[in-house]
């Protein structure tokens, strides 16, 4: 059965994407990475946020643009929202968390549901539906900008190590 995993690039200082949501930020560090060679073939489907979706992207201006891993990953997408949006091939809009987590995982198969977009990260965290995180620091720090979990006063979330910066979220 899928797993939920919430993988992701950060700044050493714990953002995902600059001020706005801006990822120009990524572009000089986008290249070749064994960790995330070996992941793309485990994805069987992406779950993804509306500004997720709809935001910057850090292979803007080049032949990866506007593809999930800059082309290196193809399949169905699920996007979480609340506004109606024009047909997209291989994308499903829907509209509440747990119709889009059961679509997606039904969809992965017994590969990984791979989350994209920090509230969307949340939501799944906060419902007890993440399964696994995998953090990719890059040697940058922003100083401001969108946090991988952004909750106030939230909880403390008890990690298991798998594997170097990959953890088991522990229920």
């Amino acid at each position: 059965m899928a797993k939920l995993l919430y993988g992701f690039s950060m700044s050493l200082d714990g953002f995902l994407a600059g001020p706005g949501g801006d990822m120009s930020w990524l572009t000089p560090y986008l290249g070749p990475d064994p960790v995330v060679d070996n992941l793309i073939p485990r994805i069987g489907s992406l779950l993804v946020g509306r500004r997720t979706f709809g935001g910057d992207d850090p292979h803007r201006g080049g032949e990866g643009e506007g593809k999930a891993f800059g082309g290196g990953w193809e399949g169905p997408q699920f996007v979480l929202t609340h506004r109606a949006a024009d047909p997209v091939p291989g994308v499903t809009f829907v509209g509440n968390l747990p119709d889009a987590v059961e679509a997606a995982k039904a969809a992965a198969g017994d590969k990984y549901v791979n989350v994209l977009g920090a509230d969307v990260a949340r939501q799944c965290l906060e419902a007890g539906l993440l399964d696994e995180i995998l953090a990719m620091p890059v040697p940058v720090l922003l100083g401001d900008g969108v946090r991988i979990f952004a909750h106030p006063g939230g909880t403390t979330v008890p990690l298991e190590l798998m594997a170097p910066n990959w953890y088991r979220v522990l229920r």
